[in-house]
């Protein structure tokens, strides 16, 4: 996979490289700005680009707005974002929009690297990837919400899972039920929260993402 780094840090910018490269990636680019991040971007046209959020010069959100450019102007470059912090409203913008090839991780995920490079092949391959802790939050934040309080202990497992773009074969092994139990459970999520279901993953994903920013 060819990918562009965009990341202030420089110990965190040459680290991920040393171990994209180590993997057989193949970095083009690693810059320390938003701006250096779009000219690289549009020079390379890269399978991914991992951003940090918070860059030069305010150190807010430039790398979230770049992202948002990267997506506009080349939509099948897809976005890994790291942020040191959880910020609902990041997410929220993230996921505002086509979700496919979209990834909001914290950066304390980076330390766990079978779990980060997991992440990066599942973006880079189309797929969304959503730190668990940020889902954690954002249903923490929609807790009173009348329709949630009527899942199962269980559906909030499945539905937590979901969030972060498992697959329903990746949310059995993971809660140690069969794959056929998962879909009644996700059947029954769908019905509670009054959401359709879709056959695209991406999609199911978006919608219970948005219905819990509510």
């Amino acid at each position: 996979m060819r990918i562009v780094i965009a990341e202030d840090a420089v110990l965190l910018r040459d680290g991920l490289t040393r171990l994209l490269t180590d993997k057989q990636h193949e970095v083009v680019a690693a810059v320390s700005d938003p701006s250096a991040l779009l000219t690289q971007v549009a020079a390379h046209r890269p399978d991914l680009a991992i951003v940090d959020i918070r860059m030069p010069p305010t150190f807010t959100d430039e790398g979230l707005r770049a992202a948002h450019t990267i997506r506009e102007g080349h939509p099948r470059v897809a976005v890994l974002l790291l942020s040191q912090y959880v910020v609902a409203q990041y997410a929220a913008d993230l996921l505002s929009g086509d979700i496919r090839g979209i990834g909001y991780l914290l950066k304390d995920r980076v330390a766990d690297i079978a779990d980060f490079l997991e992440a990066v092949d599942r973006v880079g391959s189309g797929g969304t990837v959503i730190d668990p802790e940020v889902v954690r939050q954002l249903l923490s934040r929609s807790h009173r919400g009348p329709r949630l309080h009527a899942l199962t202990d269980r559906e909030r497992q499945v539905l937590t899972a979901m969030a972060e773009g498992r697959s329903n074969t990746s949310i059995a092994t993971s809660l140690h039920i069969s794959e056929g139990s998962v879909e009644k459970h996700v059947a029954s999520i769908f019905g509670k929260l009054g959401l359709l279901q879709d056959r695209e993953t991406h999609r199911r994903v978006l919608a219970v993402i948005a219905y819990l920013q509510l």
